[in-house]
């Protein structure tokens, strides 16, 4: 018998192309209907409002009591974004924005998502989390049309900070990612963070930083195509995406998202955790006047935090964690170090920090002024 919800995935492929969306294999999904249940009606429930990034939702940096079930809601946006001057991307999205918002639960504690795929999108959805265990990151368990919604529920075993992304299966899977339908969640540990000592840790504010790599197709006039909805915009993105090259790597959805009026801001002394995702590239953060006080690289705060680094590595698929005590005021870039990413496509972004200038840590002793080349800058070598 074929139900509504069968006759609207097979929908979902025919509404764009018959390339664009397919339904999942029968394989990637999974009927846990026979499972025994689990009573958790003992647990304090509690629900989160999501945030838009950078900005991050509130939350207790140590766990109040027992575990508890955090509960979300979120939605799911195909809408147009405007990467940079000209350039479009019909994007895919958690929320509404670029990257989803970071989630914050603590270690024991129950996810319950409820995720809506809105009416007016054209394509299957779902969400994988690379900090769940078992059904493909819950992937299997959440795929749905437009107009569905569903709820997810899942056990935080693991401290740390973990990608999330849709995953709708096949080749819906990195055109997705690359539209903008990535994520983070950080676990904390139930009694916070801890340094490279085990000494507890706190932070004055925290930022999440996520970064894209896009792949907005051109015409034969070398402009940027602009699409009319997702559907039509796949198969020339597809040609951009195999190429491996993106057009724009950018933090938060666009070039200066996070730059000029858009500046993070912090104070003096603050102590500032900074969370980096990247769900299909590597990139390598770095803080061009400051560093990385503790960095948890590879995002697990079950390992002891390295210490000082001038740049991190973000392996693709991961997010990673890095605190940092601003000492001086100014204006500190934030950025992926492979420059040309950096400057040329996008990735950069600007921490503005308020307070008084510290001599002793730097003083310009001599202000630039005209020097007589004839007597001095000669050196000894031929």
């Amino acid at each position: 018998m074929l139900t509504r919800r069968a006759a609207l995935m097979g929908a979902a492929g025919i509404a764009a192309t018959p390339v664009l969306a397919k339904a999942a294999k029968a394989e990637e999904i999974m009927d846990t209907s026979m499972a025994e249940p689990v009573d958790l009606s003992s647990l304090q429930r509690i629900k989160r409002r999501l945030v838009r990034p950078p900005m991050v939702h509130e939350h207790e940096q140590t766990a109040p009591g027992g575990p508890r079930i955090v509960e979300f809601e979120m939605q799911i946006i195909e809408k147009e974004v405007e990467v940079d001057s000209g350039a479009y991307l019909q994007a895919m999205t958690f929320n509404g924005s670029i990257p989803g918002p970071l989630m914050v639960v603590h270690e024991g504690d129950y996810v319950e998502l409820t995720l809506y795929n809105s009416p007016e999108n054209l394509m299957q959805h779902n969400i994988d989390f690379h900090s769940s265990t078992g059904a493909l990151g819950g992937g299997s368990l959440t795929l749905v049309n437009p107009g569905e919604k569903t709820t997810l529920r899942w056990k935080a075993t693991r401290p740390g900070t973990f990608v999330y992304h849709c995953a709708p299966g096949g080749p819906m899977i990195p055109w997705h990612v690359v539209s903008g339908m990535s994520g983070a969640i950080m676990v904390l540990p139930r009694a916070g963070l801890t340094d490279h000592k085990g000494d507890p840790v706190k932070y004055d504010r925290v930022f999440y930083i996520g970064e894209n790599d896009f792949y907005i197709p051109k015409d034969e006039k070398g402009e940027y195509k602009r699409f009319e909805d997702v559907g039509e915009s796949y198969p020339d993105t597809l040609e951009v995406m195999n190429g491996l090259i993106p057009t724009h790597v950018v933090f938060n959805g666009k070039v200066g998202a996070l730059t000029g009026d858009n500046a993070l801001h912090a104070r003096q002394g603050e102590k500032v955790l900074f969370v980096h995702s990247q769900a299909n590239r590597d990139t390598r953060p770095h803080l061009i006047g400051g560093h990385g006080d503790l960095v948890w690289e590879t995002g697990k705060f079950n390992n002891p935090p390295e210490r000082d680094l001038e740049t991190w590595f973000i392996r693709g698929g991961s997010a990673g964690a890095m605190l940092y005590e601003f000492l001086q005021p100014g204006v500190y870039a934030y950025v992926n170090h492979n420059l040309i990413e950096a400057v040329n496509l996008g990735a950069t972004a600007h921490v503005v920090v308020e307070g008084d200038w510290d001599n002793d840590l730097m003083e310009q002793v001599q202000a630039p002024i005209e020097y007589d080349a004839v007597y001095e800058g000669k050196t000894a070598l031929p």
